[in-house]
């Protein structure tokens, strides 16, 4: 039987109403309509479905959403201006060309926003740690490290 939970995410409160054991992965795309967060191996270990709780990166298919009541969730959706204005991180992932298929792309970028918060100056080493859950089959990395320096280098 569906529950109703409160959700926080991207800034507004959500009501869904849930089976106790979905993910959030699942009430972000299906329930709330934010299909950037990709689901792909349902296991936590491509990181595709990376999402943002109270500041920290996390898988969100395997995440439950009951789990999810009470936190700050910020999907791929959230990053953008209020006008439509890519992020920086956004916009360096463009600009650096650290794109390909695409299908990691939000993912990867939640985990470099996450990295970024916590540690505004990473080495690459920092970043190589900061993405380790984080799979891309397309790019082979150095453009995705590019846009992540590039972003940490604006900011300064």
């Amino acid at each position: 039987m569906r529950k109703p939970i409160e959700l926080l995410v991207n800034g507004e409160s959500e009501e869904v109403f849930v089976e106790p054991w979905w993910t959030l992965a699942r009430v972000l795309r299906d329930e709330l309509g934010l299909t950037g967060t990709k689901i792909s191996c349902e296991t936590g270990d491509c990181g595709a479905c990376t999402v943002i709780i109270d500041g920290r990166a996390v898988r969100s298919c395997i995440y439950p959403v009951m789990k999810a009541q009470g936190k700050e969730i910020t999907t791929i959706e959230g990053l953008a201006g209020e006008d439509g204005t890519p992020h920086p991180l956004q916009q360096a992932f463009v600009d650096h060309f650290a794109i390909q298929c695409g299908y990691c792309t939000p993912g990867m970028i939640m985990g470099a926003k996450a990295l970024l918060d916590e540690n505004p100056h990473p080495t690459q080493d920092d970043i190589r740690e900061g993405l380790r859950g984080n799979l891309c089959r397309c790019t082979g990395y150095k453009r995705i490290f590019e846009a992540i320096t590039a972003t940490a280098d604006a900011a300064e």
